[in-house]
Parts: C-alpha cells; structure tokens; sequence
C-alpha cells in the first residue's frame, strides 16, 4: 500500500525525521494561514508531479489559495488530485537521497544513499549510488549511518544528522514494515539543517494485520481501477494504447516485455488470475473495454484454466457490447483449438504464439 507524501512525511515525523511543516486541505478556502513562503503540492500516487505543474510555489494566503485552485481537479497521469500538501519552503543548499527497501535476493534490507539527489534514482550513475545491505542477524549498526554520510561528502555537522535520519528510517522500514522508505530529496538547507523534502513510503500489504491504522486508508485509484477492485479484478491503467488481458502475474508481465519490444505500448492490464468462470471473463473484457484501448490483446495459458470457457466469456462480452477495435487473441491450453476457432468466428484475430500475438497488436495500435 503505497501512502500519499503527506501521510508518508506524518510516518516519518512519527520516527523523529525532521519534515517541513504544512497542512493538507481538499479546497483552497481551507487555507486560511500559511508558515511564511510555501510550495503547495499535489497529493497523488504518481511521479512527475512537477513536470505537471501539480507543484508550484506562493508567497501569500491569497496566492496559495490561486494555486491550491488551479491544482485541485488536475489530472496527472490520469490521476485526479483531491487533496494538496502546503508546505513551509525549504531554502536548498543541497539535494541528497536516501532510501531503504527489501532486497530480495539477499534477503536482507538494502540501504540505497546518493549525493545526486531530487532527480529519477534510476539515472544516477553507479558509482554515484551507495548499495549497503544490512545483515538481518547484526540489524542496523552505527558504522552504516557513518559510512553512508561519508559517501554522501557532509561537513560533520550534517554528518551527524545524516547518519541519524539513516538510523531512524531503518527503525520505520522495520516497525511500519515497509517495502520502501524514501527520502528523495533529503535537503540540506543553507543554515544547515537536514530535513526530508519529499517522501514516498510504501508498506507490505501483507503485513496490514498488524497495522490497522493503515487498513482503511483512501487509496488513489482511477474510477476503472476502483471498480475493478470491486469486482475483485486485478486492473492498472498506464499511458499506451494496448489492452492487455492474461492469467497470471509472470504472463501478464511477459506480454507487456513482448509488447514493448515490437514498439507497442500497454495502457491497461488486467490479470485474470487462474479463473475461466465465463461470467467473470464476461466482466474482465467489459471492463477492458470502457477503458477505450486501440487494440485489446487476449493472452491465455489454460493449465487448470479451460481456454473454450474463456473463450465463451469473452464473446457474451462481445454480444452486450459490440467491442469495436482489433481484438487479438493468443490462447494455448485446454480446448485451444475450439477456443481459437469460437473467436475467430466473432471476428477476433488468432495468433499461434507470445511474439506474433504482440506484433500484431503493436502493428494494429501503430495504425
């Protein structure tokens, strides 16, 4: 469960990490008294807020009251925001990042630490980027914070903060059971405090037994994925053209790898998970279908899952409503063969493997 910046930097303060001060409101007359200049700043589970213009600064009540106006309602990325963080503004001398999350494969927490902070982690070059896993026997030692404020080049003074804010965001991975706890940027201001600029925390949703606090927690879906999810249908919409449906995680992620690779891009999937109930099939393209794709691709490995069944769903969905765009379908399993020719009766159009099915759906969204 990903938290908004606001309710992340209320966990952060929570574990004693320094935040600015601000306040959250869902209308600009809410905004009565602000704590001197402020950066008002959209409240959605997104990036590329700023690129946006869904974080701008004001000097005034009046002025932060035209720009939370001009902020609210605005879609970014499909995202509508309903709510906008006031925050005092930091005077930056320097922009850092710090961060924490599970690596998987050693199995242990990994702390990530750069002195180019404030820009996508995922451009900093390697040798700019502290790696350093924490032994789960030992847990967190105070060498860690000291060797990651070194790297990050401090003066003492803010070596010292650093190394205790690192200190503190492991204490929150660890309590709040956190898959990640960025800071991004961590900021040095010119009188030389460090405090946490912006904030993403993103907690284990397995692990919400043990924080009720966060079950009920408003989530920032798009009206589809809100009524996906009560339909008990797992559904994301993206930025491309293609709609993709498959059974299963691992395929699901295959098709949007193959997709991509033959130019196309995904703007929506929707994982049927292990089901060949024709009425929820029925359901699944229904939905697919309200999101407006230009080709939707139907890839289907029937083990257990009957493909003739899924087949029959999606051709009820397509007797309610005419689905009036490429639909490719690539099914293998169980009844394939049956499955193949009951679609491409209704006009689908079959394909034999992963790599064709992407291609044509790439070569049909290109059109």
């Amino acid at each position: 469960m990903k938290l908004f910046e606001y309710m992340a930097k209320a966990v952060l303060r929570k574990h004693g990490i320094p935040v600015p001060d601000g306040f959250v409101v869902s209308s600009a007359d809410q905004i009565r008294k602000i704590p001197g200049p402020v950066m008002v700043k959209a409240q959605v589970l997104i990036g590329g807020r700023g690129k946006a213009g869904g974080i701008k600064p004001a000097e005034t009540v009046d002025e932060a009251r035209r720009v939370a106006a001009s902020i609210l309602g605005m879609k970014i990325r499909g995202f509508t925001t309903k709510e906008v963080l006031v925050e005092q503004r930091l005077d930056v001398a320097r922009e850092l990042y710090l961060g924490i999350t599970i690596d998987r494969s050693n199995r242990s927490l990994l702390i990530m630490a750069s002195p180019d902070g404030g820009i996508d982690i995922e451009s900093v070059p390697e040798d700019r980027m502290l790696m350093l896993p924490l032994d789960p026997l030992m847990g967190y030692q105070p060498f860690v914070g000291r060797r990651v404020a070194a790297f990050l080049g401090q003066p003492p003074e803010q070596s010292s903060q650093i190394a205790s804010i690192c200190h503190r965001l492991h204490e929150l991975a660890v309590y709040e059971d956190a898959e990640l706890a960025e800071i991004n940027p961590l900021v040095v201001t010119k009188d030389g405090k460090v405090v946490a600029g912006d904030a993403k925390v993103t907690i284990d949703s397995d692990a919400l037994f043990r924080h009720k606090e966060y079950e009920n927690l408003p989530e920032d879906l798009t009206p589809l994925e809100q009524k996906a999810k009560q339909l008990d249908i797992a559904f994301v919409q993206l930025e491309g053209n293609i709609g993709v449906i498959a059974n299963g995680a691992g395929l699901t992620m295959a098709t949007l790898d193959s997709i991509n690779m033959f130019g196309g891009k995904a703007g929506v999937f929707l994982d049927l998970g292990g089901t060949d109930d024709p009425e929820k099939v029925k359901k699944a393209v229904l939905l697919m279908a309200e999101a407006n794709p230009k080709v939707i691709l139907l890839n289907i490995f029937g083990g257990i899952t009957k493909c003739d069944t899924v087949a029959k769903g999606v051709i009820e969905a397509n007797l309610e409503k005419q689905i009036a765009v490429p639909f490719v379908a690539r099914i293998k399993g169980v009844n394939e063969e049956i499955a193949r020719d009951m679609l491409r009766d209704e006009g689908m159009i079959p394909a034999s493997g992963l790599s064709e099915a992407a291609e044509l759906a790439s070569k049909e969204s290109l059109r």
